[in-house]
């Protein structure tokens, strides 16, 4: 059984930092896609940031909107998948959810349909 299990969420004041975690189980970790998705109240779920486990170094993809503060990163040893968020402002106000696709390159990384498992999801709240 595919298990995606989010953490790291909660409230901090703007220009603050967290660190979201997504463990994988039950899955084939290597050479998948793996996302990040948020979505806040009376929006559309929207793609963050993306990594592609295989290979070495694996591949990075961000929305506009996070490059510069958000990084994404794996511990392969752990199946784990890490978002350091940084610099949030208020708008980064969300449900974080993890998302996996795989075996899978990360292209079209940033539309929903084309991950086959999601986590329960990490809310995250930023007050000004």
């Amino acid at each position: 059984q595919v298990q995606l299990v989010e953490s790291g969420g909660g409230s901090v004041q703007a220009g603050g930092s967290l660190r979201l975690s997504c463990a994988a189980s039950g899955y084939t970790y290597s050479r998948a896609c793996m996302g990040w998705f948020r979505q806040a109240p009376g929006k559309q779920r929207e793609g963050v940031a993306a990594i592609y486990t295989g290979g070495g170094g694996g591949s990075t993809y961000y929305a506009d909107s996070v490059k510069g503060r958000f990084t994404i990163s794996q511990d392969n040893a752990k199946n784990t998948v890490y978002l350091q968020m940084n610099s949030l402002s208020p708008e980064d106000t969300a449900m974080y959810y993890c998302a996996a696709d795989g075996p899978s390159y990360c292209n079209g990384w940033a539309f929903r349909y084309k991950y086959n498992y999601w986590g329960q999801g990490t809310q995250v709240t930023v007050s000004s």
